[in-house]
């Protein structure tokens, strides 16, 4: 009796034995198959305006600017305008002695009174019959050339007084109080801050793409994280056979007048806009011969699409043809998968982090 009972332990115990192993054997084909997997990270595409701009950089420059220069020479006796003040075309901004010049300008005046009254007389005298006309007509041309000698004489007296030929800011001072200067020296440059303009050289291809009006967005590298706004102004229609270039000039708005020329400028021009446009980050593509690429995961596989794209700024590529909104496109872990591997969705920065712990 105990023979069957024995026998029925044993047979009982190799079927405990087998589901045992089988179940074993299971968890480590699953286990070794996630570990086959390839962790990659994916993002769905977007939708939104998509802007197409050239960049390009330039040194601002001021769209008016005047060096002026003495007309007459002297000392300086008064400045009455320093470097940073805004002036107005006509102030004055230096006065010069000019005590020369005002007793010649006297001298003048006195023999052009002299001659109009001999002027006068003669003109009495020919007309009771006592002079010939031609005496007349004689002192008249002298008359009128020494009024003439009077009047640059006064106008050379008014050069003492140096005045802004712009309005503008007063850049650059030469001169000091009790300096003598001769004429044509140099004594201030004034320039007109607004507008700023930049001078992009941009490559011919952009030629058809670029023109007066488009809107531009200007950075600097002295002032962080602001952004100002600009336009095309004038686009200039000749190529330069040398560079293969040609020049945009870009009108810079700058009401809070932080900018300042000759700062190195980041000039954006913004020449085409399209709404709704769907993008993915331009890391995401894999150039296949040529073909722009990505790997989207479909049921834990990998599988490469060919896709059209479109415009591009600030990291992201419009896709026109090829992907739709829905679709998890992998953005990182995508170099070296090909179509069928198996992949697993993770996110990257949060395995990093556990890693750490």
């Amino acid at each position: 009796m105990n023979k069957p009972i024995l026998a029925a332990a044993i047979v009982l115990a190799s079927f405990v034995v087998t589901g045992c192993g089988d179940s074993a054997n299971g968890k480590a084909k699953d286990d070794k198959a996630e570990a086959a997997a390839i962790p990659v990270e994916v993002r769905a595409p977007q939708t939104g305006e998509m802007v197409a701009i050239y960049a390009g950089t330039a040194a601002l420059e001021a769209d008016e600017e005047a060096v002026v220069v003495a007309k007459v020479g002297g000392e300086v006796k008064r400045i009455l305008a320093e470097e940073g003040e805004n002036v107005h075309a006509g102030q004055v901004l230096a006065v010069l002695d000019g005590d020369q010049l005002r007793l010649e300008l006297a001298q003048s005046a006195a023999n052009m009174k002299k001659l109009e009254r001999d002027y006068q007389r003669n003109s009495d005298l020919h007309a009771k019959g006592l002079i010939a006309a031609s005496a007349v007509d004689n002192v008249k041309s002298d008359l009128d050339a020494l009024r003439a000698t009077y009047e640059i004489a006064q106008l050379q007296l008014s050069y003492t007084q140096i005045r802004a030929p712009i309005s503008g800011v007063v850049a650059e001072r030469h001169i000091k109080v009790g300096n003598t200067i001769q004429p044509n020296t140099v004594v201030f440059k004034v320039t007109d801050l607004k507008p700023l303009l930049a001078y992009v050289h941009a490559p011919e291809r952009e030629l058809r793409q670029l023109s007066p009006g488009q809107p531009a967005q200007i950075a600097v590298d002295s002032l962080p994280g602001r952004q100002f706004e600009g336009k095309i102004a004038r686009v200039s229609p000749v190529v330069d056979p040398a560079t293969g270039t040609f020049k945009i000039t870009v009108e810079v708005n700058d009401p809070t007048s932080q900018l300042k020329p000759g700062m190195f400028a980041r000039v954006g021009v913004v020449y085409e806009r399209r709404a709704n446009a769907l993008q993915i980050p331009r890391t995401a593509i894999v150039d296949n011969d040529g073909q722009a690429t990505v790997f989207v995961v479909n049921k834990d596989k990998a599988e490469q699409r060919d896709i059209k794209t479109g415009l591009a700024n600030a990291g992201f590529i419009e896709v026109t043809d090829g992907l739709k909104a829905g679709d998890q496109v992998v953005v990182v872990g995508q170099n070296g998968l090909k179509t069928g591997n198996a992949v697993r969705v993770v996110s990257l920065e949060k395995e990093a982090e556990t890693a750490k712990r």
